[in-house]
């Protein structure tokens, strides 16, 4: 039997190691931006071309390379950064696995142009898959400048796993915002397809998160410094009331390198109990110093995972910091609640529950209280329509028990006939409903969270907010499938600017915004000009309407694989449904119940939680031994 293992081609072996190190134009972006940081440049520049298919160039003016180092640098294993095992557990620079470039190289067209200082001349070394197609001298600037053209040019099949440009700008961007936080010392510009989307000057942690983010920053950062002989944190952390549902804008250094880490993240949120919602995430950029000794780094090509030799210490000593940080800051729970400014409605007062909120044994004051409650519910999606008949839902009569069960069956037939024409159609429950023997139905409200409903079989108990998210869901999903939408012009259009990612991830999904109603115009760098919004919705701010059903679709695509579509349906009829907690008159309940009945799938709301509960007559009659 002849032998049959043998050792790959370079090329070969290059291109697998490209899939755990080079996964889409993001990732080169980010092995290039760290080796400039790593040849201590104080200034880089980053240059991309359709989202980084058609070029990423990173230009820094480090310490550049000679001939030979500019030409090692592109093989496998090839690394300046350490030499001996021991060195693993000492590395304090970016790289050390030597497999970033020579990835690279094998799945684009790579140009390095690179000058040491004091050299009259530098190296020009232009490689297409592996292979080396010249090499000579140039003469240009100190530094290094690295030019990755056409990425995946020579592997189709992962080029065509790329998503859209906008969804690769964004975590383009992404990277580029972590490096850039983590050397705030250094200046980094950005430019897109000719358009400077950042210009960061060098400077201090809290100008480079506001350059970054935006001046919406400079009010919510709260400074957070912890100094242990273990280990060391610094940073900064956001108010409770910036809280957002999304995760994202989470940041963990270790020293210096971005990591990610559920473990610790709880640290911070376990920090933030009882000032914000369990679901909310606060904004924090905190960066810890500690013996790289104690610290493995070498558990992934990607280096964002880490371990450390003592987690649970790690993890009192953040959330300790970040405690200590808000006391210090004046923004946990104060015995006067009207004269602290930096309380807001998260966790004031409980609108859902219409209830005080007990803190450190203290209560919110009545007038706070009528501050922060829900206005009366004045949405437009309850305007008078056809929904005669809707009265057979209820029994207005006494002598229940006398009605036969007989006579509830037949009179449900006249019930679904009238709850939607295509009923043989749809897939739901039986309902025993029955015709009253007067006209004038029974419902009515418990604690401004339920709707009770009388039926000649018993009680119907529908959770206002969930039913009117499934009404909404259905209604905002048809909408999308057939782009008809009808949209309310905007008196005095407000302007939203946006952070890059997300201005990356509306252009993404524009048209979907459009079927709904959305009328934007792009109105200069990464803002937009809302001149419309769905008509079925009653909104006096525009803007938070905007930035609310954007905060959810960020939401649902972190916690959930859905489509653009879905998610937007999902989003928008969260945001504009009813909530707990707000008044309803009879007409209003009634239309829930009549077009709650009329959608596809009545029984069950968006997270998969009961709409309504059925309480029949005889499971009553047991409560009092009958």
């Amino acid at each position: 039997m002849s032998d049959i293992i043998q050792l790959l081609p370079d090329a070969i072996a290059n291109q697998i190691a490209a899939g755990e190190v080079v996964q889409r134009p993001a990732s080169a972006l980010k092995e290039l931006m760290e080796n400039a940081i790593d040849a201590g440049a104080s200034q880089v520049q980053v240059l991309v071309k359709e989202a980084g298919k058609m070029l990423i160039q990173v230009i820094d003016n480090g310490k550049g390379m000679s001939m030979t180092d500019a030409r090692m640098s592109f093989e496998r294993h090839a690394t300046s950064k350490i030499r001996t095992s021991a060195d693993l557990f000492a590395i304090r620079t970016f790289g050390f696995r030597g497999e970033a470039l020579a990835s690279i190289a094998a799945v684009a067209q790579v140009e390095m142009k690179t000058r040491e200082k004091g050299a009259e001349l530098g190296t020009l070394i232009q490689i297409e898959g592996s292979e080396v197609k010249k090499q000579e001298p140039v003469s240009c600037q100190e530094g290094t400048s690295i030019a990755v053209k056409n990425l995946f040019f020579n592997v189709p099949a992962r080029r065509n796993f790329l998503k859209s440009n906008p969804v690769e700008m964004r975590h383009l961007v992404d990277e580029f915002q972590r490096v850039a936080l983590a050397y705030p010392e250094i200046g980094f510009s950005f430019i897109q397809n000719d358009m400077e989307l950042f210009n960061l000057q060098p400077g201090k942690l809290s100008q480079r998160i506001v350059g970054l983010f935006g001046k919406n920053y400079q009010g919510q950062l709260v400074a957070c410094k912890e100094e242990t002989p273990h280990l060391n944190v610094r940073g900064y952390v956001g108010k409770p009331e910036n809280s957002k549902k999304t995760r994202g804008e989470q940041f963990f250094f270790v020293n210096n390198r971005f990591i990610k880490s559920n473990y610790l993240h709880h640290a911070v949120a376990n920090a933030y109990e009882g000032l914000m919602p369990s679901d909310m995430h606060p904004f924090y950029v905190l960066f810890l110093e500690i013996d790289p000794s104690h610290i493995d780094i070498n558990v992934h090509p990607t280096k964002t995972e880490i371990k450390f030799d003592d987690e649970r210490t790690v993890y009192a000593v953040i959330r300790s910091a970040v405690k200590q940080a808000l006391g210090a800051h004046n923004v946990v729970p104060a015995l006067d609640f009207s004269l602290d400014v930096n309380f807001t409605e998260n966790w004031k007062y409980d609108s859902g529950k219409r209830q005080e909120v007990k803190l450190e044994n203290t209560l919110v004051p009545d007038d706070i209280a009528k501050e922060k409650s829900y206005k009366s519910f004045q949405n437009p999606t309850f305007k008078k329509q056809s929904v005669s008949g809707w009265e057979r839902l209820f029994e207005g009569g006494s002598g229940l028990s006398e009605i036969s069960q007989e006579t509830a069956r037949k009179e449900d037939k006249d019930f679904l006939t009238f709850t939607s024409k295509a009923s043989e159609e749809l897939s739901r429950p039986t309902l025993e409903f029955s015709k009253p023997e007067e006209s004038t139905g029974t419902t009515f409200q418990v604690e401004l969270n339920y709707i009770i409903a009388q039926m000649s079989t018993g009680l119907l108990i529908i959770d206002q907010q969930v039913a009117h998210e499934r009404i909404l869901y259905e209604r905002y999903s048809k909408q999308l499938s057939q782009a008809s939408g009808a949209s309310q012009q905007c008196l005095f259009p407000p302007h939203v600017q946006l952070a890059p990612a997300d201005f990356a991830l509306v252009m993404d999904i524009k048209d979907e915004l459009h079927s709904l109603g959305f009328v934007l115009v792009e109105f200069g760098k990464d803002t937009l000009l809302i001149q419309g919004v769905p008509a079925d919705v009653q909104v006096t701010n525009e803007k938070a309407l905007f930035e609310g059903l954007l905060e959810q679709y960020k939401h649902f695509k972190s916690e959930l694989s859905l489509d653009k579509r879905e998610n937007l349906a999902r989003s928008l009829a969260k945001k504009s449904a009813i909530k707990r907690g707000t008044k309803l008159s009879t007409a209003e309940m009634e239309t829930i119940v009549a077009q709650l009945f009329s959608c596809q799938n009545p029984n069950y709301g968006l997270s998969g939680n009961k709409t309504f509960v059925k309480l029949d007559l005889q499971k009553i009659q047991t409560f009092f031994n009958r």
